[in-house]
């Protein structure tokens, strides 16, 4: 671990912070390094999905009722066994009216401002019973709110951090209270320059932990969560996948971006900025160790993981004009930029451009919409296709190393390969496959680059 000289900040996941005994755990892993000074938390665990449920569906109030005594339940286990001290028990009632609140208000479905506001309380909760977990092994600690130093842009849902001010706020009003305490806090949560609250979205607490260390000249930033580090791929794909001793910067952002689940892709760029060397390691088991994340690694193998990323759209977009013209693939993402939809990959011909888009849940089948295909079938013609999965290996030199494609190849031989991405980094190779088909893709590929 660090040294009692640098500084550490810790953020725990959900399930680190799912009930008493998960909570005393982390505890005992900030007790256990003097460099800890500030702890990010996400919500309990199934916290989150209640509150979206609140903050998106049409519910009756007897199902909101239902949906806060839920929430209720799980927050009260914690209290209960931490002896329902009556100051807590106070300020943990205070937020679940106002989530209640919040989920009966008449516009709560279509204010994204009320949307941030409820989904804000389960981070604020489980920050408010943490504290008392760490009081209660000894540690002094303090309930700090986020949203004080955690300045954003107003953009709800996906609010941008305003860096300068963010480092402004931190040194002002967190530095000064984490001398002498543990400061405990809020992740994914931040505030506008109104005051309102704003969130960063989901996955956003790794990213507050980052900003943070970023804000504070951290030497470490520790992402605790329920797996023993990062691995060479899922391990619920294959269990042969192994957890990496360490990873460069810009190997975890390939394999944030595309698809490792173990990090948020936004939690590089602070890190890289100020040269801040990441952990990975399970709360659960610390004593397995974890992976550490820095700018450079003893090792630079030309593979280092595989990684998936499903629900993936295939558009095609085909003219005759475009062949030798000018200005024409200007015209398609400008379209594909106003409809707030960001492309990943793209292959072209000489007179069609293909590129992929990232679909969780069909979000983007909602934005690919009638008024977007209008306006593209304008210019050109479109074909789209769902039903992908885009499957990328990680390395190092992979664009200039004889042999590294081709073993690549050969492993995924007997596979429809409908798209392949290689050449425009040393870091990756990426392909679309077909989404029944990306299970087997990963375990082959594993079997030939791994075991």
């Amino acid at each position: 671990m660090v040294s009692n000289l640098s500084l550490n900040i810790a953020k725990f996941g959900g399930t680190s912070v799912a009930n008493f005994g998960a909570m005393s755990n982390c505890a005992n892993i900030v007790r256990a390094n003097s460099a800890t000074r500030v702890v990010v938390v996400s919500a309990a665990a199934g916290i989150t999905n209640l509150l979206v449920e609140l903050a998106h569906k049409a519910l009756t109030k007897e199902q909101i009722n239902a949906t806060i005594k839920q929430i209720e339940a799980i927050e009260y286990a914690i209290l209960n066994d931490l002896g329902n001290p009556a100051p807590v028990k106070a300020k943990l009632d205070e937020l679940l009216s106002h989530a209640r609140e919040l989920a009966h208000h008449e516009e709560i479905l279509h204010r994204p401002d009320l949307k941030d506001a409820i989904l804000s309380l389960g981070e604020r909760m489980s920050s408010l019973l943490f504290t008392e977990v760490l009081k209660g092994i000894g540690v002094k600690a303090e309930n700090f709110d986020v949203r004080k130093v955690l300045r954003t842009d107003d953009t709800y849902g996906e609010a941008a951090p305003q860096l300068n001010e963010i480092r402004t706020l931190a040194n002002e009003l967190l530095r000064p209270e984490m001398a002498d305490c543990v400061l405990v806090t809020q992740g994914f949560v931040g505030a506008d320059a109104q005051g309102n609250t704003t969130t960063l979205g989901r996955g956003g607490s790794d990213f507050t932990a980052a900003l943070l260390a970023e804000a504070l000249d951290a030497q470490t930033c520790e992402i605790w969560t329920d797996v023993v580090g990062v691995y060479t791929t899922d391990p619920r794909i294959t269990p042969a996948a192994k957890p990496l001793p360490e990873l460069s910067f810009e190997e975890a952002a390939e394999m944030a971006t595309f698809g490792a689940k173990v990090l948020h892709p936004a939690t590089m760029e602070p890190a890289l900025r100020q040269d801040i060397r990441v952990f990975v390691g399970s709360s659960k088991e610390p004593e397995k160790g974890g992976t550490w994340i820095a700018r450079d690694c003893k090792e630079e193998p030309h593979y280092r993981a595989i990684t998936r990323r499903k629900e993936q759209v295939m558009v095609t977009v085909k003219t005759p004009k475009m062949m030798h013209a000018q200005g024409f693939l200007q015209k398609v993402f400008t379209i594909i930029a106003d409809h707030n939809l960001s492309v990943d990959l793209i292959t072209t011909s000489e007179i069609a451009v293909a590129f992929t888009l990232d679909n969780p849940s069909n979000s983007v089948a909602e934005r690919l919409n009638r008024e977007t295909l209008a306006e593209l079938k304008e210019i050109c013609e479109v074909v789209i296709e769902n039903d992908y999965d885009l499957v990328t290996v990680v390395g190092n030199n992979m664009n200039s190393a004889a042999g590294v494609s081709s073993r690549i190849f050969a492993a995924v031989k007997n596979f429809n390969l409908r798209m392949i991405c290689y050449g425009a980094n040393p870091h990756n190779m990426s392909f679309l496959v077909h989404a029944k088909d990306s299970t087997d893709v990963v375990k082959e590929l594993h079997s030939e680059l791994f075991e």
